[in-house]
């Protein structure tokens, strides 16, 4: 029975098959919102309100050519992608969904489980990198230089405005993190500038707008990506939706408290906490344009992390002041 739980977990919920189903959700919800924002319609024809755009625009370009360069490498250049999925994946089951995840016979939820995350969230900025300089492309190579400079300049702000929600409630354990916050929700505001710091830094490592500079079209083709098509494009568009629902949710355990409750429930709680926090990223896309490489390097170290810092003096104040 047990072996039968374990692969429920990881095939079905909240493993490979509701990731990739709700992956497809958020993409179509995410452009719903972005044309809304911009007083369009979004995908309205394939499938009932276009629900089923993304799984179209994955069957399609799963069955379109696949194409690998000449002077590529050929072997990473074909395995980063499956890779890069594969992390995402992982990262995904460590999130705790329901209340069972607080036994701590649960395999998937142990302490130190939020260092672990942050650490797999980081990985597909470095298959990022791989990707476009495997290509040996021109284009594709600026855009792995972009995305390199743009990982040394948001992932510490991250790191820290994540981890200060963690020091207040005295756990590296995200379902232990979640449950102090159910019982004291009045000391989530205590976090929000944290929480406004870490949702510019999701951004950013999604890199979609204003920080979509590694594939920016107008001025590098499509930058990391350029090479890449077929079912390794599909791949990789499918990982980057996947990491937007993972970093949504780690968002919203550490934040709002988590996903309260048995599987129903915490399915219901997970869906509506996640596309909480995706309305306001989709709300940064619409309303910003791309900036240049070095305002992405000097807004984050001139601004995003002195915040952080500064949250992380505020929480150690507000914990010797509660304790």
């Amino acid at each position: 029975m047990a072996i039968v739980k374990t692969l429920i977990y990881l095939i079905i919920y909240p493993g490979l098959l509701f990731l990739f189903i709700y992956s497809t959700f958020v993409e179509w919800y995410d452009r719903k919102l972005y044309a809304r924002f911009q007083n369009r319609m979004g995908p309205t024809h394939t499938g009932r309100w276009g629900l089923l755009q993304p799984i179209a625009d994955f069957l399609k370009l799963m069955a379109k050519e696949d194409i690998v360069p000449e002077r590529a490498d050929r072997r990473m250049f074909s395995a980063l992608p499956a890779f890069g999925l594969a992390i995402v994946f992982t990262a995904m089951l460590l999130l705790p969904v329901w209340n069972y995840s607080l036994d701590r016979s649960s395999f998937t939820s142990f302490n130190g489980d939020i260092i672990v995350i942050l650490y797999l969230l980081s990985l597909p900025t470095f298959i990022f990198f791989l990707a476009g300089w495997s290509s040996t492309n021109l284009f594709s190579t600026v855009g792995a230089a972009r995305v390199l400079t743009m990982l040394f300049g948001y992932e510490v702000p991250l790191f820290l405005s994540v981890l200060s929600p963690a020091i207040l409630a005295n756990s590296w354990r995200l379902a232990e993190i979640a449950s102090f916050y159910r019982q004291h929700p009045l000391l989530i505001l205590v976090n929000l500038p944290a929480f406004i710091v870490s949702l510019i830094c999701v951004q950013a490592k999604l890199e979609r707008t204003p920080f979509d500079i590694p594939h920016a079209e107008t001025e590098i083709v499509g930058g990391t990506f350029t090479e890449y098509s077929g079912k390794k494009l599909a791949i990789f568009r499918l990982m980057m939706d996947a990491e937007m629902v993972v970093a949504a949710g780690l968002l919203a355990t550490v934040f709002l408290g988590g996903f309260p409750g048995g599987v129903l429930l915490g399915l219901v709680n997970f869906i509506i906490k996640t596309l909480f926090v995706i309305f306001f990223l989709s709300l940064i896309r619409a309303t910003t344009s791309r900036i240049r490489v070095d305002q992405v390097v000097t807004f984050s170290w001139k601004y995003l992390a002195p915040v952080s810092v500064a949250q992380l003096l505020i929480i150690i104040l507000v914990k010797g002041f509660i304790s």
